[in-house]
């Protein structure tokens, strides 16, 4: 692997713990709707399901819709940065801080849901892509 696709590995990592939370949103969410004798089609919107299920249940849900959200534009930056030769250096440590305050900000969503650490860790989070994509920006002008 060149130095330039290093910052391939934390976009991996990502998706791979996406996946875990996935895993453990169903792993969570289902035995709920069988202990509560939920037809799952009675709530075809996550939403609806949440509103009958324990706020624990729930947080792993919503947890996984934020990694489909923001994440979005940390796949593109630093694919962006892969694809310029600039996926090492500073670039590959933000986007492995940004990895690491995601998988954080997810374990405190999915655990103890404390609004003002999750969002602190979101907005370092979002200051490692913003950091990222000036970099990638200032190297095309």
């Amino acid at each position: 692997m060149t130095h330039a696709h290093e910052i391939l590995l934390p976009v991996l990592v990502l998706v791979v713990w996406s996946h875990l939370i996935l895993m453990w949103m169903a792993g969570t969410r289902l035995p709920a709707m069988s202990k509560l004798k939920m037809d799952p089609n009675e709530g075809q919107r996550t939403s609806e399901l949440g509103a009958k299920m324990e706020k624990k249940i729930q947080w792993k849900a919503d947890n996984y819709n934020h990694l489909m959200e923001h994440p979005t534009v940390f796949y593109a930056t630093a694919l962006s940065l892969a694809l310029l030769g600039m996926g090492s250096g500073l670039n590959l440590t933000l986007a492995w801080a940004y990895v690491g305050l995601r998988i954080a900000h997810s374990l405190v969503q999915c655990t103890s849901n404390v609004v003002m650490l999750r969002f602190t860790l979101f907005l370092l989070s979002v200051i490692c892509v913003l950091w990222m994509a000036i970099n990638g920006v200032m190297a095309l002008i």
